[in-house]
């Protein structure tokens, strides 16, 4: 074979084989495989993507469910905390309290429990007449507070060192049977009776003088004196010189404490009760806010403690006449959001941290 003949051979045979003599085409199928590795068939995109939204979906509902939980939380805790708010306020009027004015004791011969007073909201349909009820508690102002800062308490309300000692017939002086706009005997009608009806026991008045003895036997102690608070024609206590000056029963019988001024220190009444599911607290103070051109008990300060109240209840625990009177109150509050409820309930001693 000439030379020309073997260089037209072995350009030839170089241009249908690779380095190591392996046909082109083997190279052509590899190049055709690699492409399949790596792309997709629309079958494959389709699975993909339906996958893809399965996913996104189902996390969705994980991130929606961990939202509304820690909703949820927050919610029960906001209502936990005005609870407890609320629940301390009355726990520490009571307990520096020296008389729960409301609720009053049981009056066996009514078709109601004066001494429990409750209300739920929405108002429930019970099986007996406490349907009639507001709830309410009521006690006379703690001598803790004394926001005009004279260095006396606002509850004395003369000024004399002394809390109470001189009550008008109208013992929390806000012109109205029992408490202004309150409906202390229970019965579902607000200031039915007259001024000095303490109790609002229709039109029957300072009847029951401050002596401890049930005198109008209506199974309550001195909640309906007259400006002679004791009863006993004098002033002050008959024979007693009173305001230690020398002399025994001067001026007249409404001068309690025969200080030569009469029905000057009243009963300043701080009140808790519900409107349109709002625990409100009512508080005395020491200044003219109604107008009157002097303070009275119809000086005071409405706020609210607690909203989104389901039930309010007070009971004036019955016990012993001579023990610790004991006050058990049960607040829940209810969330129109998430329907949560939270319920505090606890008994307390009036006048236990004195």
């Amino acid at each position: 074979m000439s030379m020309n003949n073997y260089h037209a051979l072995h350009t030839a045979r170089s241009a249908t084989a690779g380095s190591c003599g392996v046909p082109i085409t083997v190279g052509v199928r590899r190049a055709h495989h690699s492409s399949r590795q790596h792309g997709f068939t629309l079958i494959e995109l389709l699975v993909a993507t339906a996958l893809a939204a399965l996913l996104i979906v189902g996390l969705g509902g994980v991130v929606g469910q961990v939202a509304t939980t820690r909703d949820a939380v927050q919610d029960k805790n906001d209502l936990t905390r005005q609870a407890r708010f609320a629940m301390e306020q009355m726990v520490r009027s009571v307990s520096h309290s020296r008389l729960l004015l409301l609720p009053l004791n049981d009056k066996p011969a009514s078709n109601w429990l004066e001494n429990v007073r409750e209300e739920t909201v929405p108002p429930t349909t019970p099986t007996d007449d406490s349907s009639k009820y507001t709830a309410v508690l009521a006690v006379t102002l703690p001598a803790y507070q004394d926001l005009d800062g004279d260095g006396f308490p606002d509850a004395d309300d003369d000024r004399d060192g002394r809390i109470d000692e001189d009550l008008p017939a109208d013992s929390s002086f806000d012109s109205a049977p029992g408490l202004s706009m309150i409906d202390d005997g229970g019965g579902g009608s607000v200031d039915e009776g007259v001024t000095g009806d303490d109790d609002e026991t229709l039109f029957t008045e300072n009847e029951d003088p401050i002596n401890g003895i049930d005198d109008d036997g209506d199974a309550n102690i001195d909640e309906d004196p007259s400006a002679d608070m004791n009863g006993d024609g004098c002033p002050g206590v008959c024979g007693v010189d009173d305001d230690g000056d020398g002399s025994v029963d001067e001026g007249s019988t409404a001068d309690d404490d025969e200080d030569g001024q009469s029905d000057e220190d009243w009963y300043n009444a701080v009140v808790f009760y519900l409107n349109a599911g709002t625990l409100m607290q009512r508080t005395p103070v020491p200044w003219d806010i109604s107008g009157g051109s002097t303070v009275s008990g119809l000086d005071y300060i409405t706020e609210p403690v607690a909203a989104n109240v389901s039930r309010f209840r007070v009971e004036r625990v019955a016990g012993l006449a001579d023990g610790p009177q004991l006050v058990d109150i049960t607040l829940e509050l209810t969330s129109p959001v998430s329907g949560e409820v939270v319920s505090l309930q606890t008994q307390v001693r009036v006048g236990g941290a004195l």
